[in-house]
């Protein structure tokens, strides 16, 4: 089994000893907000990044995708990097890396500058995400170790609100005439900091038995990812050409190569039945959810009226409705099982139903948000339920030496499921002008969703 261990002379048992632990933790919690946080953060200012820079629907569609795609795309090779190489040059370059492409997207003058920033953006936090959970598992041990997990747990739960809440507050507060600019620009002093603080509280960790990175299937992962999504996003615009479904077919089969080959997403673990039927309803989670946000934030405030911070706040409803369920929802999974899933994609799926009533039965300027209110919370709760036993039922089932590997394919399917929820729902919502299209692919999703849930174990397991 492999070992973890803090670099130097310390033995592991030390390493769990290692006096600036906490220091370290908070420092690196802090960088890891940045990413958590700036996948909603953004949605709330579409419309008026939009606006300025004179977007087309696509542009708007990849200014979500291009992140979500660099950190799909570099996930995994990032996380063998650190465990082999040692995390912590990794994370402050990751963290720079942050910093300077989110200086770039706040200063972009057009939609191909901002969505190749992006794009950076989202490969930066691809590479110092893992360093941040590989460098807790070194470094603390015992019930520490469950602590500093369920902080960052905790951490991770309220970035969702804060982004959408920061969002709407920044862009609409128009500090020094910035606008939406700040919702990027917000990062660059926190990247600073963050990386002169770590390069003195963060201690290496690295990997004593970890596999050379297949630095050559990455790039063929991006590749097959973006052939992907790239048909999808722009095939309207072209006309659903016949090299687009070449495209999408090229992608798909070296996917299936990458799984064969074995050495970047290791075969065997997809013919474990839970894993394999999670990794689905993870994906279609995501799609179903970044396409919705996507939709709703241009919908409010395009159509409907509403400020960056109204559609920040209303969409905190959401959040709430998670906040009320997660909790409960591991100890439920414990005794109900994968009904417990279902259970969340149908309410996701009901609440998300309320959601598209009111949308379409609005008929004024400016619909009010409390017909909205209850959908939003019942689809959160939903949320709830749905993800937070997933991830211990699914990864549960791995076999405990492919277990890294798991888990990084299980975070890629959840980035990449977003990147394809803004690509198909986007598309749906702007070739049909109006939000039916785009909010049966949603229902769709999570009906699917819940479907594929009753294929995961009766029982969860704790991993």
């Amino acid at each position: 089994m492999t070992t973890t261990t803090a670099a130097g002379p310390a033995a592991d048992g030390a390493a769990a000893a290692h006096p600036r632990r906490w220091a370290a933790a908070v420092v690196m919690m802090t960088a890891a907000l940045m990413d958590l946080v700036d996948v909603t953060i953004v949605n709330v200012a579409l419309p008026s990044l939009g606006r300025e820079l004179g977007a087309s629907e696509s542009a708007l569609q990849w200014t979500v995708s291009a992140y979500l795609l660099g950190f799909a795309a570099t996930l995994i090779v990032a996380g063998h990097l650190g465990d082999r190489y040692g995390r912590k040059a990794l994370f402050l370059g990751g963290t720079v890396g942050f910093g300077l492409a989110s200086l770039v997207c706040g200063l972009a003058q057009s939609p191909g500058q901002l969505i190749t920033a992006r794009a950076v953006q989202g490969v930066a936090a691809a590479v110092l995400m893992p360093q941040v959970l590989g460098s807790f598992h070194s470094l603390f041990r015992g019930n520490e170790r469950g602590k500093v997990f369920g902080l960052y747990g905790a951490v991770g739960g309220f970035a969702s609100a804060i982004g959408l809440l920061l969002g709407g507050v920044l862009t609409d507060a128009d500090l020094f005439g910035l606008g939406w600019r700040s919702v990027f620009l917000v990062n660059v002093p926190v990247a600073v900091v963050v990386a002169i603080v770590a390069a003195v509280v963060v201690p290496e960790t690295r990997e004593r038995t970890a596999a050379r990175p297949d630095v050559p299937g990455s790039l063929v992962l991006a590749a097959a990812l973006v052939a992907i999504v790239l048909p999808l996003v722009q095939g309207r615009e072209y006309g659903w050409p016949g090299w687009g479904w070449a495209l999408l077919a090229t992608g798909l089969l070296g996917l299936a190569a990458l799984a064969r080959r074995g050495t970047l997403l290791p075969g065997r673990v997809f013919r474990v039945r839970a894993f394999s039927y999670g990794l689905a309803v993870q994906l279609l989670f995501a799609l179903g959810m970044q396409g919705f946000f996507l939709v709703y934030a241009i919908w409010l405030q395009g159509g409907q009226g509403y400020t960056p911070l109204q559609a920040g706040v209303l969409m905190l409803a959401f959040s709430a409705g998670g906040f009320l369920t997660a909790p409960a929802a591991d100890p439920l999974a414990e005794r109900l099982g994968r009904l417990v899933p279902v259970t969340g994609a149908a309410a996701m799926a009901a609440g998300f139903g309320w959601v598209w009533a009111a949308m379409d039965g609005a008929q004024a300027a400016h619909t009010g948000a409390w017909p909205m209110v209850p959908g939003l919370v019942l689809a959160g709760a939903g949320l709830g339920l749905l993800i937070v036993p997933l991830v211990t039922i699914v990864l549960s089932a791995a076999p405990p030496e492919l277990a890294g590997g798991a888990s990084g394919i299980f975070s890629t399917a959840q980035q990449f499921g977003g990147a394809l929820g803004a690509a198909i729902v986007g598309t749906a919502f702007f070739s049909a002008g109006s939000v039916d299209a785009a909010m049966t692919w949603v229902l769709v999703a999570y009906g699917a969703t819940a479907l594929l849930a009753l294929a995961l174990p009766r029982r969860a397991s704790t991993p």
